[in-house]
């Protein structure tokens, strides 16, 4: 199984010489510690911290919270006294004083509960157990990292006080040590083909936690004797070789970097050049824009004034709009007036129609009495003729002047 390094573990043969051996390091410091005992790896990675503190302990068993991880580091460390197991760090799956010797490198900065991980570790270790944790300096951490920004893996950085005091709350016996890259000479015997050891003399001021790359504690619930300075001497220390190599990389990019230079340097050229007709074109359209800028002032002042008139305009219309809608409103009420008028009028016009044409037909009942009794008078003229001719035959008759004569008969007169 093969992994990928994406900054959050470190891959053997995936990264830079000097930051291998700053993660190396440190289990090359707690080796020291692990003889004969039994050891907890939190967060153990890819495995490689894991198998160098198995060459010394009696049994290693490493945890991470990444199932590929552990499967990478069974896949690729393989010893009779180590086992890897999937866990978390802030809840440790072992019986109380389960271990002899707990580490965890780089692995407090990672968790949000890192409380926890302290809590766990000092329940898990033996009465006379040892806790090695260390974690990165903020204020270092913070400075290297000010261009790349902010570590995306990091949830809690430790200044040295609460990296101190976050300890001794649980382990009251604490040892704190600072680790740097530094500089040095080594002398190294040519016959001895084993691991030489070492005096080593150390020169200038003590530990300057200010300035320290990481922190790293030795914690214990019993009193610890020693606190030796531990250095560690890669097979790739040659510094001077290392510069070298760098130094002519540094040269190679240098060249690489004359020639970009140059390049820009014409580029600057032309684009002086552009600037310069630019400015020119800019001081032509400059002057335009003054120019436009007056006609702009001008055409301003006048819609001003033109406001200024529309605004006199629009008072003098609505003044007029009122005289006409009063005039209209007067005009109206005339008007429903005249209609009131007219509507009475035309009531008694038809009252008055009414009563002609009742007076028409008295007036025709009227003349055809005064027909009928024209025509009853004639006929009574008539009769009155007839009578009277009759009395006038009467008169004349002989019988009636005897009557007269002897005093007898109708006096007629």
């Amino acid at each position: 199984m093969s992994a990928e390094f994406t900054g959050e573990r470190v891959i053997p043969g995936q990264v830079d010489v000097d930051l291998w051996n700053e993660h190396l390091s440190r289990y090359a410091f707690a080796a020291r510690l692990s003889r004969r005992k039994r050891v907890l790896d939190v967060g153990c990675g890819a495995g490689y911290g894991s198998a160098e503190l198995a060459n010394t302990a009696s049994t290693v068993t490493g945890i991470d919270i990444s199932e590929d991880a552990v499967a990478y580091a069974a896949q690729h460390y393989v010893r009779p006294n180590l086992q890897f197991q999937h866990a978390g760090a802030a809840e440790l799956p072992f019986p109380d004083g389960s271990f002899d010797l707990v580490v965890a490198f780089e692995v407090i900065e990672h968790l949000t509960d890192w409380p926890k991980l302290i809590k766990e570790a000092r329940r898990v270790l033996s009465p006379g157990g040892q806790f090695v944790v260390s974690t990165p300096n903020k204020a270092y951490y913070a400075e290297s990292r000010r261009l790349s920004g902010p570590n995306p893996f990091h949830e809690h950085e430790f200044e040295f006080d609460e990296f101190r005091l976050a300890l001794e709350e649980h382990f009251p016996h604490t040892l704190l040590f600072t680790e740097n890259h530094s500089d040095s000479i080594v002398f190294r015997p040519v016959a001895n083909g084993g691991t030489p050891a070492a005096d080593v003399r150390l020169e200038g001021e003590p530990a300057q936690v200010d300035e320290a790359h990481f922190f790293i504690a030795v914690c214990a619930g019993q009193l610890m004797t020693g606190a030796p300075a531990f250095l560690y001497v890669p097979s790739a220390a040659n510094v001077l070789r290392e510069r070298e190599r760098h130094i002519q990389r540094l040269e190679g990019e240098l060249a690489t970097k004359d020639g970009w230079l140059r390049e820009s340097q014409e580029k600057h050229a032309t684009l002086v050049e552009l600037h310069d007709q630019q400015t020119a074109e800019l001081k032509d359209r400059n002057a335009w824009a003054m120019d436009l800028n007056q006609q702009l002032q001008e055409a301003g002042n006048r819609i001003t004034a033109l406001q200024a008139e529309l605004e006199t305009e629009q008072a003098a219309a609505t003044e007029t709009v009122a005289a006409y809608e009063k005039e209209i409103k007067r005009v109206n009420a005339e008007q429903d007036a005249a209609l009131a008028w007219g509507k009475t009028k035309e009531t008694e016009l038809l009252r008055t129609q009414a009563e002609l044409a009742t007076c028409v037909e008295l007036l025709d009942k009227a003349e055809k009495t005064v027909e009928e009794r024209t025509l009853w008078a004639q006929s009574l003229d008539a009769e009155i003729v007839a009578l009277r001719q009759q009395l006038d035959a009467v008169r004349g008759s002989r019988w009636m002047r005897l009557g007269r004569s002897i005093g007898v008969g109708p006096k007629v007169q």
